[in-house]
């Protein structure tokens, strides 16, 4: 059976754009994990009337609902006031919640307004939901075929809240067989490559293919139903990795490799307690502060103006040289080198690229890649950082030997 979830954020901040709504991202993850399938996302400002209204539509069409904001004592918090009007439950005065309000104060050596005395008024039968780190009490309660579970618009506190109560509350409350989401993450192909890749994969009824481009990587998700068991998982997504090939670097969602890029080139050197200098040169940077904090960063080094000339073959050639001698100078186990050169227009010309020369000095010789980057100078420094750590994920993964 499919269970209907829904998310409602409420605020004039967040409608007019004001306020990003994360809470509803970070829920609707929660939900999906828990099992629900999640339908919609609605914000409404501080207006009643439209308050009220969509409640009652809510109820009438989810199985749950979980709701923030509104729950504040000033006069355009109109949460508990709205459900009462659209379920037709007066609002009573709860004094466990007013003492923690007053409790809340106190510890604080300030006087309570008389203002906060509103946000212990709940729906009559509703269950309260305690809020160790703010004013706001949550609550929840049954309306029609929904349970609606109402929390602050804090995200500190909200989330607090949802792993204290809600989350135990859902499972008890539903028999949730949550679907299982695997996601194979790459680099070096767009989206549409990866999905002509994909195409002649044959997958059972109810299996799900989606794609996601981010900044700093491409995502190839498969959501499976509870009902497919795990033999079949593996071999579904075993037979999409093989097809993508050496483009996944990760797999989340089975026993695998996870994480980002970072995540990964960070356990394999870590693994191994290996050491590492890079040379810099078109990623301006944003090589080293990827691998900020990682012990086995040893040296950094950036040259803004190293573009390269001659043929490609001598370009990559003068990179594999740069690599050996940073290794045997800063005497780390690894040394990765980038050097690029403006394959037309200028380093910051949208419509131009770049060729990158990767070079990364190894235990055992030198390995190299060559690749391109276009789009913004901006896009082309993050791709260029990205693709140099890539050459290290790729050794390390037996993918470029």
């Amino acid at each position: 059976m499919t269970l209907i979830a829904e998310i409602f954020s409420q605020g004039a901040e967040i409608v007019s754009g004001q306020t990003v709504d994360t809470n509803a991202a970070w829920l609707s993850q929660q939900l999906a994990e828990l099992g629900f399938t999640l339908k919609r996302h609605t914000a409404v400002g501080d207006d009643l009337q439209d308050l009220a209204e969509l409640f009652g539509e809510i109820a009438g069409r989810a199985d749950c609902c979980i709701c923030t904001g509104g729950l504040g004592p000033t006069c355009d918090d109109l949460t508990a006031e709205a459900v009462s009007v659209a379920s037709g439950l007066p609002l009573e005065f709860d004094a466990v919640a007013f003492a923690a309000i007053q409790a809340y104060y106190a510890r604080r050596q300030r006087a309570m307004p008389e203002a906060n005395r509103k946000q212990a008024l709940l729906p009559a039968g509703a269950v309260r939901i305690d809020n160790r780190f703010g004013t706001a009490p949550g609550f929840a309660l049954q309306f029609r075929r929904c349970w609606f579970v109402f929390l602050p618009g804090v995200p500190f506190e909200m989330k607090q809240m949802f792993g204290d109560w809600v989350r135990t509350d859902l499972l008890q409350r539903f028999a949730l067989r949550p679907d299982t989401l695997v996601t194979l993450r790459c680099i070096g192909l767009g989206e549409s490559a990866i999905q002509q890749k994909l195409e002649p994969l044959a997958l059972p009824p109810g299996v799900v293919l989606g794609f996601r481009a981010a900044a700093d990587e491409v995502q190839a998700k498969l959501l499976f139903p509870a009902d497919v068991p795990e033999a079949e998982r593996l071999r579904i997504a075993a037979e999409a990795a093989a097809r993508i090939g050496d483009c996944v670097f990760a797999v989340d969602g089975l026993p695998d490799i996870k994480g980002d890029l970072v995540a990964v080139v960070d356990a394999a050197l870590a693994a191994g307690a290996h050491s590492l200098a890079i040379l810099e040169t078109a990623s301006h940077g944003l090589l080293a502060a990827k691998c900020l904090g990682r012990q086995w960063l040893k040296h950094a080094e950036l040259r803004l103006h190293n573009e390269t000339a001659g043929t490609d073959q001598q370009c990559a050639s003068h990179a594999a040289t740069l690599a050996r001698a940073l290794q045997a100078e800063r005497q780390t186990d690894f040394a990765l080198v980038q050097l690029y050169r403006v394959d037309s227009g200028r380093f910051d010309d949208k419509d131009g690229g770049i060729v990158l020369y990767n070079a990364l000095a190894t235990p055992q010789g030198v390995v190299s890649r060559q690749s391109t980057a276009h789009g913004a100078g901006i896009h082309k420094q993050n791709q260029a950082a990205l693709l140099a750590l890539d050459l290290l994920r790729r050794y390390f993964q037996n993918s470029c030997l």
